[in-house]
């Protein structure tokens, strides 16, 4: 990137998740003089993590994919990725535990996958690799226009290679859900429902969202998925000091109250009551609390627009120690329900716990033994849940009475009955999201991709209402994500500075 000939030039970011760490160290390189503003008291914002009686866990994000995103933040800014940071690339992206007892391992080798779904399903060897090749070319197609440039930018279409994309988009399965493109390669309802599940990785319901979701099959079979050595937060600390090493300034504890504004120009923040002015702002909270919490402008076009949007899923999380070698466990694992269908009516119609979730069960001290006593455990145990404002519901099931299911499913499909075994426990609510990250009603992700609108049009990186207010994070382009938060901050910040 362009040196900039001083640090005359201030910016205000609000949020150090991802995508604001990530616009921070690309900006403070380039010569800006850049302040981060952090409402809890450590940076990542979703991607943090908690300890409790000698064990560690990850808050959020537990895989990595798309790791040349990394990379290449360390490397525009003339840093080597190993002097920061150890990837390394899993052997096995997950196991998979069915209601009928049938275990699968996705091998992240394609033909050691294959065999594995040959071996314990009816499906043959060719149907994987027909499949991924089909998901390949929605990839090829779609993530240099969708994923990799400013979608909303004029320049992005202006060559050759962008118009010959443009022309081959009825390719990229758009009109067809997910599950109905699943349907059409499978036959087997276990391999149909493990492929459904990547709906979930953007928050979204596989039996609305668009088929061109198949596009992070792609990413994680044929790019692969990767562990950071240390846990997932080795990822937000490398991300941090790096921002320091460059100039970055960061405020923790300091809860943003307001952008300030004079008409429809952006001209700096109000932190602790104190007015401090900025050329730019860049918004790493999401857009709807952004326009309806720091502008005070619920009722702008921009927040109505944003507001009639369907938001992503939420979580809830248990983040259990506990006293158990599990063999049987893997560090991925999902446990899942008997009626996939019937799991998203009750989290996207209903806007209910389902009464039997599929879980997600993630060990990082499988790879990090430091995570967990000897001889012990961290389980990071997640269900998806709906936003905050339905959970809140009095109609909700308990905390307590969902423990029981998860902790009586745990025992019935793995073996392992460790009621009596947690010896430390906290837990993270949709609102608890809310309150923490300041995602619209707890949402993980921004809004659901559940039409094919919020699927490939998210709020720009730039604020079409307010001239100085940018926009970086989950619920801006290109979407949640690591390795889309990563690039959504590198958009934001190469946006900012051609603005200048």
């Amino acid at each position: 990137m362009k040196q900039s000939p001083n640090k005359t030039k201030s910016i205000s970011i609000i949020g150090s998740g991802l995508g604001g760490l990530s616009a921070a160290i690309r900006l403070a390189h380039a010569g800006y003089a850049v302040t981060v503003y952090e409402k809890n008291p450590t940076p990542g914002g979703k991607a943090r993590s908690i300890s409790q009686n000698g064990f560690r866990f990850d808050t959020g994000p537990s895989l990595i994919t798309m790791p040349f995103v990394i990379n290449e933040l360390f490397e525009s800014v003339g840093e080597n990725p190993a002097d920061w940071l150890t990837l390394n690339k899993l052997t096995n992206l997950c196991r998979y535990f069915y209601p009928d007892g049938t275990i699968l391992n996705a091998y992240s080798d394609k033909e050691k996958f294959a065999a594995e779904i040959e071996a314990n399903t009816t499906e043959k060897k060719e149907a994987l690799f027909k499949y991924l090749e089909y998901c390949k070319t929605i990839y090829e197609l779609t993530a240099d226009i969708f994923l990799f440039k400013d979608l909303y930018s004029a320049k992005t279409y202006s060559n050759l290679k962008a118009l010959k994309t443009l022309f081959k988009l009825p390719k990229i399965d758009s009109f067809r859900t997910m599950n109905e493109a699943n349907r059409s390669f499978f036959k087997d309802e276990k391999i149909i429902q493990l492929f459904n599940r990547y709906a979930t990785y953007n928050g979204s319901d596989p039996y609305k969202c668009p088929a061109t979701l198949n596009i992070i099959s792609h990413v994680e079979y044929t790019i692969g998925g990767y562990y950071a050595s240390g846990g997932m937060y080795s990822l937000t600390d490398a991300l941090y000091r790096l921002a320091v090493k460059k100039g970055v300034k960061f405020n923790f504890s300091s809860p943003v109250e307001k952008i300030i504004t004079n008409g429809k120009n952006v001209k700096g923040i109000l932190d602790g009551g104190k007015e401090i002015f900025a050329n730019k702002v860049i918004s790493n909270a999401d857009v709807y609390s952004t326009y309806g919490k720091l502008l005070n402008d619920s009722r702008s076009s921009a927040a109505k627009k944003y507001n009639k949007l369907e938001p992503s899923s939420s979580a809830l999380v248990f983040y259990w120690g506990v006293n158990v070698t599990s063999d049987k466990l893997d560090t991925h694992n999902i446990l899942f329900s008997s009626d996939y269908k019937k799991e998203f009516e009750e989290l996207f119609d209903k806007k209910t716990y389902p009464t039997d979730p599929t879980i997600y069960i993630y060990i990082s001290s499988k790879f990090s033994p430091g995570d967990a006593p000897t001889g012990k455990e961290n389980w990071f145990v997640m269900i998806n849940a709906p936003n905050s404002t339905s959970s809140n519901s009095k109609d909700q099931m308990s905390n307590e009475k969902i423990k029981d299911i998860l902790l009586t499913k745990i025992n019935t499909l793995t073996g392992y009955d460790i009621k009596d075994k947690i010896e430390s426990e906290s837990v993270m609510t949709p609102q608890d999201i809310e309150d923490q990250t300041g995602s619209y009603k707890g949402s993980i992700y921004g809004i659901s991709s559940n039409s094919r609108n919020a699927a490939f049009f998210r709020q720009s990186n730039k604020s079409k209402h307010y001239h100085g207010l940018y926009f970086t994070g989950g619920s801006a382009h290109p979407g949640g994500g690591i390795p889309l938060v990563i690039l959504s901050g590198k958009i934001t910040a190469e946006k900012l500075m051609n603005s200048e």
